[in-house]
């Protein structure tokens, strides 16, 4: 799921995760600092710029990017044990990001989250307190960008109410497992024999 920054991304995948079985969220790595709330292995793995490289240069990294001067990206260890668990990934994800992912793992699906408007957005971003003048306006130019490449994404949910915003997310990932279950179908079709 890509969304711009406070479209309330982080709450609505939080939720789905309590609400659907076998999902689980992916917890990046980043340079960034943590913010006061954030707690590292929960939220995400705080890393230093040098520990992130090392991770690029040695192929650990599934995808990755550079966001307001900061590293985010997923190790490919966290998709393989989720993978062995048995669970799903769910991704809070940038575009770019989102893309690498589709491009290593075609069954990737894609959602873009929106908020009602870009003037709610700004409202929501001051609300939070933690921006400056001009990373309100780095932050607002960046959501416009996202939202210019709405075609791409394969679902797009406007959270205007969150409840609707989550009952949608939830419903796309449980029609997702639906349709991926027809890539066992064939086996099934070939391993089952009629009785006599």
């Amino acid at each position: 799921m890509s969304a711009p920054s406070g479209s309330g991304k982080t709450s609505l995948c939080a939720r789905a995760v309590e609400q659907v079985e076998h999902l689980r969220f992916s917890v990046s790595h980043t340079t960034r600092t943590p913010r006061p709330d954030e707690i590292h292995g929960k939220h995400y793995y705080f890393v230093s710029r040098e520990a992130f490289q090392q991770m690029v240069d040695r192929g650990s990294m599934a995808e990755w990017t550079e966001i307001y001067g900061n590293f985010y990206g997923t190790a490919r260890q966290t998709i393989e044990q989720a993978f062995a668990d048995g669970d799903d990934l769910l991704f809070d994800i940038d575009s770019r990001g989102g893309r690498q992912l589709a491009a290593a793992f075609p069954d990737v699906v894609t959602i873009l989250l929106l908020p009602p408007s870009l003037e709610h957005l700004r409202q929501r971003l001051i609300g939070r307190g933690t921006e400056t003048e001009a990373s309100l306006t780095t932050r607002l130019e960046h959501a416009r960008e996202e939202i210019r490449q709405m075609a791409w994404y394969s679902y797009v949910i406007i959270n205007d109410v969150f409840e609707n915003a989550l009952a949608e997310l939830v419903a796309i990932i449980r029609a997702e497992r639906c349709r991926h279950r027809k890539k066992h179908l064939t086996y099934f079709l070939q391993t089952s024999h009629e009785e006599p």
